[in-house]
């Protein structure tokens, strides 16, 4: 029996955004419980972005969204979550309150031309806020405000 077929693992395709269609390569695979990459990998090699994305791309399945993770040229979205015909954009990172890495989670959502929503999740609350229609959420927040 393969390891993903236990739902230990969770395969993510990578869908082109421009293209609005699923791409053959370079999925991205995520844990069912973070306990369990915890366990396996040496604590120096600890990666909380991973962890939150891993957090966030589960949540949105437990939303009822199709997930997947996003291509826009050279750049890639965390994921392209979709739902009833609509799409939304998710980025995810611990902080932004560094101003490269708030060009560097910015820059991929405002190279997407549609008008689908577009949502950075950061652990900061510094940043919060409207930033030329692309939102900046608390996590927290996020994961324990009403399900869509």
């Amino acid at each position: 029996m393969r390891i993903f077929e236990a739902f230990i693992f969770y395969p993510v395709e990578r869908f082109d955004i421009n293209g609005k269609q699923l791409l053959k390569v370079n999925r991205k695979w995520y844990i069912v419980d973070l306990g369990l990459r915890n366990h396996i990998l040496p604590k120096k090699q600890y990666d909380l972005g991973f962890s939150l994305e891993n957090i966030v791309y589960f949540e949105l399945l437990r939303r009822g969204y199709k997930v997947n993770v996003g291509k826009n040229g050279n750049s890639e979205v965390d994921f392209v979550a979709q739902k009833q015909g609509s799409l939304k954009y998710y980025q995810v990172t611990a902080d932004m309150t560094n101003e490269d890495t708030f060009n560097r989670e910015i820059r991929p959502l405002r190279a997407i031309n549609d008008n689908y929503e577009k949502v950075v999740l950061t652990l900061d609350r510094l940043t919060v806020g409207d930033y030329e229609g692309i939102k900046v959420v608390n996590l927290l927040d996020w994961l324990t405000e009403k399900s869509e």
